[in-house]
């Protein structure tokens, strides 16, 4: 006798996902490829760090000109990265 299964294939990754805690790994990943893809060559060369844990989300910049001007549009980023990744994953950003 066939068994069908319900549960569509979203689901079961997402649960998989969470059960073997890959899911913070995987938005770390995302957030690095957001910030080089949307940020481009310019920042990216002062760029020396990008993390997140927690939901914030840590960025080390060498210019201290640019750090000032990315801490003005920090509401900003993190809009724009949890639009891009599709879900409220970054709460905070610090630049360091």
């Amino acid at each position: 006798m066939k068994k069908y299964n319900d549960q569509e294939l979203k689901d079961v990754l997402a649960e998989m996902m969470n059960s073997r805690r890959l899911k913070p790994k995987l938005d770390q990943l995302k957030v690095k490829s957001i910030w080089e893809s949307t940020m481009g060559p310019s920042i990216n060369k002062y760029t020396k760090k990008i993390s997140l844990t927690k939901g914030k989300l840590f960025i080390k910049i060498d210019s201290a000109p640019l750090k000032q001007e990315l801490n003005y549009g920090k509401d900003k980023i993190m809009r724009m990265m949890n639009k891009e990744i599709g879900e409220e994953v970054v709460k905070d950003v610090i630049i360091h």
